[in-house]
């Protein structure tokens, strides 16, 4: 396997930008590190002593040196200001930093930024060339405004967890902040083209998203289909999918479990060696969907998923097998595809450097991946630096 070649900071297209991140827990940092990824320089601005709370939001209950091995994820590639944004001299430090910054990102809950001075529109008098990036919960308007901003809690509102789990089965969220992350991407999908508008005209700009309006998103074949026709709802089957007819879904093996998409149910049933030439009518992998799940997963839990693989992907069905997490990592293909990378800091006891392996931006630029070392910083740690640099 050959090593894959990456980027040299100089090549990223954001190379040259500053931006201000004022946010915390997870869709503002990430939107945040997404943009120090394509070669942004980022400056952290936190709380002095305790930071960002999400140095203390600890996925899995993982933890290194001092700080959440979800801070050291989201928050690798930037810089730290210490300051106290209640306090006026320290104010006075980071109006200087706004004024010379291309863009700031922040989280706080409606109003919250507005009532500390440093809301959009008082920014923009300072800095008319400012991108300026807002992620919500749920909006800055309407009822749900001021509810907390949680991953769970909008995917609760969004409907999503009904998507998930079988007839019968109680709402299942998605085990992963799924808002938070499609929120994070629609943020720097924002800014960037903010920057690339002010490259065009000179002119600053807002730039809003907030979880539910992601998970409202991710469900955009849903909710249109439902507007188009209110009699579309979801109706959960015995584990096939709710709005695709047979044969898609996962199905146990006897050793394991594999997906099936998209494939003419009597041709697949020949490759089984199973009789399901009376479903040659489209139209009946709808009104049939239950009862071919039930054929299809019969036959294939007597043999191993390995078995099947070979037969279907030699006719090309479009199948693939269900991965446990160990078995990824340790996949051939997860290791073509160089998704990792590794980010160092000094430890906080000054005894040595601390290495944090994580993934790497899952874009390529001009062929070559997108990978960084500077780990997450300590609170503060570049303070002095930034202040000397910037004569404030």
């Amino acid at each position: 396997m050959s090593t894959k070649p990456s980027l040299d900071k100089s090549d990223l297209p954001l190379n040259g930008i500053l931006v201000l991140d004022f946010s915390q827990f997870l869709a503002g940092p990430v939107a945040a590190m997404r943009l120090a990824d394509m070669g942004a320089r980022v400056i952290k601005i936190e709380r002095p002593g305790t930071g960002d709370i999400g140095r203390t939001l600890a996925f899995a209950g993982l933890a290194s040196d001092g700080d959440t091995l979800s801070f050291h994820m989201m928050n690798r590639n930037k810089e730290s200001f210490a300051a106290d944004l209640k306090n006026s001299q320290s104010m006075e430090e980071v109006w200087k930093l706004v004024e010379k910054a291309d863009v700031i990102i922040q989280n706080f809950r409606p109003g919250v930024i507005e009532r500390l001075g440093l809301g959009y529109e008082e920014v923009k008098k300072r800095n008319p060339r400012i991108i300026y990036g807002s992620a919500t919960g749920y909006g800055s308007t309407g009822p749900f405004k001021d509810r907390p901003g949680q991953d769970l809690l909008a995917q609760s509102i969004s409907g999503l967890p009904w998507l998930n789990g079988k007839a019968g089965d109680p709402p299942i969220p998605v085990g992963l902040a799924v808002a938070d992350i499609f929120t994070s991407t629609h943020l720097a999908h924002g800014i960037t083209a903010l920057l690339l508008r002010r490259e065009r005209t000179g002119v600053g700009g807002l730039v809003e998203s907030s979880l539910l309006e992601s998970m409202l998103d991710l469900q955009f074949e849903l909710i249109t289909a439902n507007l188009f026709d209110p009699k579309v709802i979801v109706k959960r089957g015995s584990g096939a999918h709710a709005f695709l007819p047979a044969p898609y879904g996962i199905y146990k093996t006897s050793d394991g479990y594999m997906a099936i998409a998209m494939t003419p149910i009597p041709s697949l049933g020949k490759l089984l060696d199973i009789d399901l030439s009376r479903y040659e009518d489209p139209k009946s992998w709808w009104s049939d969907q239950e009862v071919i799940t039930n054929i299809l997963s019969t036959r294939l839990s007597t043999q191993s998923t390995e078995h099947w693989l070979e037969i279907l992907d030699a006719a090309d069905i479009w199948c693939a097998p269900v991965l446990t997490l160990p078995e990824l990592i340790a996949h051939d293909g997860f290791k073509e595809i160089d998704m990792t990378q590794t980010v160092v800091r000094n430890s906080i006891d000054g005894s040595g450097e601390i290495a944090i392996k994580t993934t790497r931006s899952p874009m390529r630029i001009d062929g070559k991946t997108v990978k960084h070392s500077k780990g997450a910083p300590h609170v503060g740690e570049d303070t002095e630096k930034i202040r000397k640099e910037f004569g404030i």
